[in-house]
């Protein structure tokens, strides 16, 4: 494809070079650079795209778009206003605009998303629908896995991506989308069909600056779909999003368990290894059984059921596709190894995820409730203590420990954790090595206990200062129950 046609419409502050150069290549990364790349100077969190530009004219680019002016000969240089941004457009056109040949879903919000997209992708398939997904754990082409490493891929790899799917004969394709990538233009160009709100609480105030500003960033998804807006009414900022988007010319429906919606629960019955409820929609009532507990399973298979319902999927597709699911890896996973009391490991790194995870399983603990948690270094710091206070709210023992502390000192964030623990009357310990700490709590775990262990679920890291550890807490609870003679 021509440089001129990748750029047309852009906002060009200077041109230095030929335009009528073939571009072959797409590029963020110079070290990905090959003959005839186009190169893009992204600024990111930990370095600057505009520091390699030589290195890339080395490998053979022959064009380059900046933000900052540069005076380089060897290559087109192009100086645009934002190259984040202009990167998703230039994607979206070099690519053949794959996402408009795709039924595509995107799913935002604090809590829910992975486990969302999961159960959305699950009765799609079920109707016959190939079905692509991308999301925290990994992204999917159908059946075949492919490993990620951030919730929503930069705007190039995502159309990339889709442009896979497409070739794979992939028909819809289901998304987190997180409140950076809607920050940050990585799903600018996306032809969304439907949204889904799922929920809304104080998660990344690293990265927006007020609680606002993160609603404001979920909202966008919302002004980018066709068919369908789907939103969580029993959420107070739900019930906001809601109002604000009457005004939007998408169509809408919503779901609740305790308000009047399009999509309703009534008669839930919680076990301790499933729910079932009965499900109210305009056209049927059905009965729904899903193989995954605690309350936030009814919520999450409420906005699946809403997507499917607005795309036209069968309810018999969607009971059985629900039925079916056997879990989301790292969500209120158990350890199958253990037999005299329960392990389970779940991703719960917010406050509210944290709580309804402890609510769900005090519910069914036969004896004492062992919690393991910590919190990430660099990350939102005002949710330590409350996550502290709700573990020692839930908990009858909790063990304050490591979570990818990153730059910060452990202990420091430790500390933090400690304070809003001691608002409470919960037991609690203090071990700052991880590995160390699921094994007292495996050491104190008597008949009928539970341990949850919390905050990384599904990762198989440890992130200390920039150095990045082999750590799966599934793997390493069983290999400490070993050591111990527990199993």
């Amino acid at each position: 494809m021509l440089l001129k046609e990748l750029l047309q419409g852009l906002e060009i502050k200077k041109i230095s070079g030929r335009q009528e150069i073939s571009i072959e290549n797409i590029v963020y990364d110079s070290r990905k650079v090959t003959k005839n790349s186009l190169f893009i100077c992204i600024k990111g969190f930990k370095t600057d795209g505009h520091l390699y530009i030589r290195d890339a004219i080395e490998k053979g680019a022959s064009a380059i778009l900046v933000e900052e002016e540069v005076n380089l000969g060897g290559a087109t240089v192009v100086e645009i206003e934002n190259t984040r941004k202009s990167m998703a457009i230039i994607a979206n056109r070099f690519y053949g605009e794959p996402s408009k040949s795709l039924d595509l879903i995107g799913v935002t919000g604090t809590n829910g998303k992975t486990s969302t997209t999961y159960m959305i992708k699950k009765i799609l398939e079920t109707s016959g629908k190939k079905t692509g997904l991308v999301g925290t754990i990994s992204n999917w082409i159908g059946d075949v896995k492919i490993e990620t490493d951030r919730t929503t891929p930069e705007s190039l790899d995502l159309q990339k991506l889709f442009k896979r799917m497409l070739q794979e004969n992939v028909d819809c394709c289901v998304m987190e989308v997180s409140s950076h990538s809607l920050a940050l233009d990585r799903v600018e160009e996306c032809q969304f069909k439907v949204g889904v709100f799922t929920n809304l609480t104080p998660e990344h105030l690293d990265f927006h600056a007020t609680l606002e500003d993160y609603k404001n960033a979920k909202k966008k998804l919302f002004y980018k779909t066709v068919l369908c807006n789907i939103i969580n009414i029993d959420d107070e900022v739900g019930k906001t999003i809601y109002q604000e988007l009457r005004r939007s010319t998408t169509p809408m429906l919503t779901y609740s368990i305790k308000e009047k919606a399009d999509i309703i629960a009534e008669n839930i019955v919680l076990s301790i290894k499933t729910v079932t409820f009965d499900l109210i929609t305009p056209k049927y009532k059905e009965k729904v059984e899903i193989n995954i507990p605690g309350i936030f399973t009814v919520y999450n298979a409420l906005a699946a059921i809403a997507v499917c319902y607005s795309m036209d999927i069968g309810a018999n597709h969607i009971v059985e596709g629900l039925r079916s699911i056997k879990g989301v890896a790292g969500r209120l996973e158990p350890i199958e190894e253990f037999a005299d009391f329960a392990v389970i490991v779940d991703y719960a790194h917010t406050p509210d995820a944290l709580e309804n995870v402890l609510k769900s399983i005090k519910k069914f603990a036969k004896n004492k409730l062992i919690t393991v948690f910590g919190c990430g270094g660099d990350r939102d710091q005002t949710k330590r203590p409350i996550m502290g206070e709700i573990s020692g709210s839930y908990s009858d023992l909790t063990i304050i420990t490591s979570d990818n502390p990153r730059t910060e000192n452990p202990m420091e964030i430790i500390a933090m954790v400690e304070d809003g623990i001691r608002k409470t009357l919960g037991k609690y310990d203090i071990i700052e090595n991880r590995r160390e700490a699921i094994r007292l709590a495996l050491k104190y775990a008597e008949k009928g206990d539970i341990i949850l262990i919390a905050g990384k679920g599904h990762e198989t890291y440890q992130i200390i200062n920039d150095n990045v550890f082999e750590f799966d807490d599934r793997k390493v609870a069983v290999e400490v129950a070993k050591e111990e003679g527990l199993i």
